[in-house]
């Protein structure tokens, strides 16, 4: 029994080790001289060997494997400093090969590791939630990878020292996409964008701004043009760059087409001096760059040949963008065209709506709008004549007879004199008076692209009669019946 007792005290001491000298075999505690580490676990010749645990004064901690004295295998890392922890393959002490870091302001990677530092292939959770999965370089973001943002925007490309750079394509939360060359996190070189509101945009970039994008809307033709009463015309329109060129890089943006009335008519032009306006309808006049105002006049729909239902007037600074709903389309990405240095490999997106009435979508930077014809004056509008000698001639002509243009009666027609009132019935006004007019085009795309409008355009329009001793029906001024 005494034996016994002695070899239990015996191997105690040999554990705790009263002269400072570390345990040989087994398991055993160990504080070092410096006191700031503390062993406990396997021992073996002396040396820390098999599961064990050390700690740091600090705080910190590893506990895990140990071999001939070496932090080396499996273990789990603590840093009191930082909060983070680590658990997964150690050499010489250093987190090496394949681990999970969990760290203490949110977030964690799993992946690999060397010297302590990501390296290789992982995936990194920010704090807010954010994933990256692809190759790491010194702890950061390097070479081919994946990105999903708070914000629902996905990338998939080329990373260099935590930045996108190189070839990627990102897909944002609002549909639009955008394929090519990134440098330092933006846009940079060559590539592709399609807008979720339509337009599609391939050609450079420096830092995110496409530089061949349109600034512009111009209506081409004559500073006035000419047209013949009740005629259509066909209207060319460019979207220009800054210096002039045109912006085919762009389709898609959606441009609008409207009309104005001069405010005040010329007498040269016009049997019209201008148009009263029924004060329950009141139109805001329209400022134009030729120094005379206009108010909104309607023109004829090319779907039912009838005058447009009338809205509120556009400004020359400002449009007013369709509802959303009239334009709203989710669009795909879709293969790069006409480029030799972006790579096709998006998928076939769907096509687009349908645009609204008078709206067109640019096509390598043009669009056209053919057969645009001006309706009669909308209700509300009343035409007040010039009261100038043609209309005194035309006053004065023999009863019975008819001015230029008016159809002869016919056996169908009642005669003029058989009017309870002795006149006769007016025609109805089917096109717009001659007179001065203005065309305005004006960008609806929505959203906007790249959060810009294009500027309105407008073209001064002159309709003139088709003959020249042509006189024009004011409506209440019919030929008066013989008595």
């Amino acid at each position: 029994m005494a034996a016994a007792g002695q070899r239990s005290s015996t191997s105690l001491l040999q554990l705790r080790d009263p002269q400072g000298r570390p345990p040989q075999n087994g398991y055993g505690v160990y504080t070092y001289p410096n006191s700031f580490f503390r062993y406990e676990g396997e021992w073996r010749g002396g040396k820390t060997h098999g599961h064990g645990k050390l700690l740091f004064k600090d705080g910190s901690y590893y506990e895990g494997e140990f071999v001939d004295g070496e932090i080396l295998g499996e273990g789990c890392r603590h840093w009191a400093s930082s909060g983070n922890t680590y658990s997964g393959q150690f050499v010489l002490g250093e987190p090496q090969g394949y681990g999970v870091m969990k760290y203490k302001a949110g977030g964690r990677y799993e992946g690999e590791f060397s010297h302590g530092v990501r390296e290789g292939h992982g995936c990194l959770v920010d704090p807010d939630g954010q994933v990256y999965r692809g190759s790491f370089h010194n702890n950061q973001r390097h070479g081919q990878g994946q990105m999903a943002f708070q914000n629902g925007d996905k990338y998939d490309g080329d990373w260099v020292r935590d930045q996108r750079q190189g070839h990627g394509m990102l897909w944002c939360a609002d549909g639009s996409t955008y394929e090519g060359q990134w440098h330092s996190d933006v846009f940079s070189g060559l590539g592709r964008m399609v807008h979720c509101s339509g337009v599609v945009y391939r050609g450079m970039w420096i830092n995110s701004h496409p530089v061949a994008q349109a600034t512009r809307t111009v209506i081409l033709g004559p500073e006035v043009m000419d047209v013949a009463h009740g005629s259509s015309f066909t209207l060319r329109v460019e979207l220009q760059q800054d210096h002039g060129e045109v912006a085919e890089s762009e389709d898609g943006r959606v441009l609008k087409i409207s009309a104005g009335v001069r405010y005040v008519q010329l007498p040269a032009y016009s049997e019209i001096s201008f148009f009263k306006v029924d004060e329950g309808s009141q139109e805001v006049p329209i400022q134009t760059p030729f120094g005379f105002e206009c108010i909104a006049y309607p023109l004829s729909s090319p779907m039912t040949g009838g005058p447009e239902p009338r809205a509120a007037p556009e400004s020359a600074s400002t449009s007013s963008p369709l509802p959303k709903g009239d334009l709203d389309v989710m669009v795909a990405s879709d293969t790069l065209h006409d480029q030799e240095d972006t790579p096709s490999s998006l998928p076939a997106g769907r096509g687009l709506p349908r645009c609204p009435v008078h709206c067109q979508r640019v096509e390598r930077g043009r669009a056209q709008f053919m057969e645009v014809c001006l309706g009669p004056p909308p209700p509300g509008y009343h035409p007040v004549p010039f009261l100038d000698s043609q209309h005194k001639m035309a006053r004065s002509r023999p009863r019975g007879s008819l001015d230029p243009g008016k159809r002869t009666p016919t056996m169908q027609d009642p005669p003029a004199g058989s009017r309870p009132d002795g006149a006769a019935e007016a025609e109805p006004v089917t096109a717009a008076f001659p007179g001065e007019y203005i065309i305005m085009v004006c960008e609806v795309t929505n959203p906007p692209f790249l959060g810009c409008t294009l500027p309105t355009a407008f073209k001064h329009l002159r309709v003139s009669s088709k003959g020249t001793d042509q006189q024009l029906h004011i409506p209440g001024e019919g030929p008066k019946a013989p008595n």
